[in-house]
């Protein structure tokens, strides 16, 4: 293993806990419910699905959902690219915006 690999085990270490799992993969079901069964509605409680948001939107929902399943990716890129570390606050967020 290079010590990139270890790093980025290290760093996902103090998340790998299984109620910020349950929550991870309570809030994608969530948002992915909610887009699913009425897009539109969804799209004006948040303020509309923009260039910026809707990107951040499908990818924060899917990096929740690998992260809530428990899966962890083998190599680090891919381990990186799906932190709940960018997408929990993403959809806190997002569901911040649908609910105030």
């Amino acid at each position: 293993m290079s010590n990139l690999n270890l790093w980025v085990k290290r760093v996902h270490q103090w998340v790998d806990i299984a109620p910020l799992r349950l929550l991870a993969l309570m809030l994608s079901i969530a948002t992915a419910g909610l887009v699913i069964w009425e897009p539109t509605l969804f799209a004006q409680a948040i303020g509309g699905f923009g260039p910026v948001i809707s990107p951040a939107l499908i990818w924060a929902t899917c990096s929740a959902m690998v992260f809530g399943v428990g899966f962890v990716p083998h190599r680090w890129y891919w381990q990186v690219f799906f932190t709940p570390y960018i997408s929990l606050p993403i959809m806190l967020y997002i569901m911040w915006l649908r609910l105030g």
